[in-house]
């Protein structure tokens, strides 16, 4: 793994864990719903993952992080339609899909 890749997962692992300082160590749908500094505030995070992930892959396609797409995908969304952006969808990422990432992250700088 080059210096280039390891850069990008720590940017990525960071972003993740900074998710749950905006949350302040609670994942409460209402909390989040109804504070747009902390709805914002993760966006961002999640914008820092998903153009990570992206750099990442077109250094290494071969890289095994399993919702890649999704994450640049709501990258691209939150930027370019931010008027569409779902707080459900965001939620969801936060939920269910950071821990895993985070996981996948711990493996690859492992290597």
């Amino acid at each position: 793994m080059t210096g280039e890749e390891k850069k990008l997962l720590k940017d990525m692992e960071q972003s993740a864990l900074n998710i749950d300082v905006h949350l302040e160590g609670r994942r409460i749908w209402e909390e989040f719903l109804k504070n747009i500094t902390k709805r914002r505030a993760i966006e961002r995070e999640l914008e820092i993952i998903g153009e990570a992930t992206n750099k990442l892959l077109k250094i290494n396609p071969n890289l095994k992080i399993t919702s890649a797409r999704k994450i640049v995908n709501l990258r691209n969304r939150v930027i370019h339609a931010y008027d569409a952006v779902d707080d459900m969808l965001v939620w969801k990422v936060v939920i269910k899909d950071i821990p895993i990432l985070l996981f996948e992250i711990e493996l690859l700088l492992q290597q």
